[in-house]
């Protein structure tokens, strides 16, 4: 597809240290608390091959030192193989986010690659775990988890947490015991399935969106955040990523999530929301911590809504 509107871009242009490429909708688990609403009817969208590795050519060209590979289910895109080795050879850190229901030996082949690691999300005991996905999905993935280790695939793993009071400690624990090193706690996103009908808005966001990263979708849409695909600032089937990352309307959009603030449509939680007028904790609007949002790396400790 030809790109219009290109632009050239300058080495470190918003000094980006992550992108994520949001390859899929399609997944063969149905979670109910999906923040993307993939699943089995899901598609790949409009993103061709040939558009995904200019996308990670100009993510080079940016100084971008990491890439995730995301979706839905990553595995179940045909060219999320091909895309990945790609990104391994121009010098990328890849990371693949994956549920673990399927990996053949041709993936793992590929994950034992140097700067390739695996994440995946966890949901706890194996009544739980599949509870969650809708399929009889714990045992595979817990066996990938264990041969992950034992392949020494570098490997992060997210619990899951439905209740706030739930620390998921026993889970963290069991994992480790498995020889997992690097568990994070995380909690259920507001947003798509995980919104239970709610519309979207920034105030449910970390706040950190756009700081150094931005997430390409499976139709194009680039926006701050794979939790923020609703506030699109552009498209790479239209313009380069260069463009896009150095056009006034991602920085719109990120100064909108910073301060809290409506700028049309459903993107602010209002007058009730942490962020909201009525609110005077403004550390609740603050990011703390220099860590990222779950799906990416290291971690997932962020504000205001964790």
């Amino acid at each position: 597809m030809t790109v219009v509107g290109e632009a050239p871009i300058t080495k470190g242009a918003g000094a980006l240290g992550l992108v994520w490429l949001d390859l899929t909708r399609k997944c063969q688990l149905a979670c109910g608390h999906c923040y993307n609403e993939s699943g089995p009817d899901g598609s790949h969208g409009s993103m061709t091959t040939a558009d995904w590795t200019r996308v990670l050519d100009e993510a080079v060209a940016a100084d971008v030192p990491r890439v995730q590979f995301t979706g839905g289910e990553v595995t179940m895109h045909p060219d999320a193989p091909g895309l990945i080795e790609y990104a391994s050879k121009l010098g990328l850190a890849v990371e693949v986010y994956s549920n673990m229901v399927h990996l053949d030996e041709s993936w793992w082949s590929l994950l034992r690659r140097e700067k390739i690691s695996l994440a995946t999300s966890y949901y706890g005991p194996e009544d739980a775990h599949n509870a969650v996905t809708g399929r009889n999905s714990h045992a595979r993935t817990r066996a990938n988890i264990v041969k992950a280790v034992a392949e020494n695939v570098p490997i992060r793993v997210s619990v899951i947490v439905f209740d706030p009071s739930d620390t998921g400690e026993e889970t963290k624990q069991a994992l480790a015991a498995l020889g997992v090193r690097n568990v994070r706690i995380d909690h259920v996103r507001p947003f798509g399935r995980g919104a239970n009908g709610q519309e979207p808005c920034t105030d449910r966001l970390c706040g950190r969106c756009g700081n150094g990263r931005a997430s390409i979708g499976p139709n194009g849409s680039v926006s701050p955040c794979v939790f923020s695909t609703w506030l699109s600032v552009g498209n790479v089937q239209d313009a380069s990523l260069g463009a896009i990352l150095g056009g006034p309307e991602i920085a719109q959009a990120n100064a909108t999530i910073r301060a809290g603030r409506n700028l049309g449509g459903s993107l602010s939680c209002g007058p009730d929301s942490p962020c909201g007028p009525d609110n005077d904790d403004s550390r609740s609007c603050t990011p703390d911590t220099d860590d990222e949002c779950s799906p990416g790396t290291p971690g997932s400790e962020c504000t205001p809504r964790n």
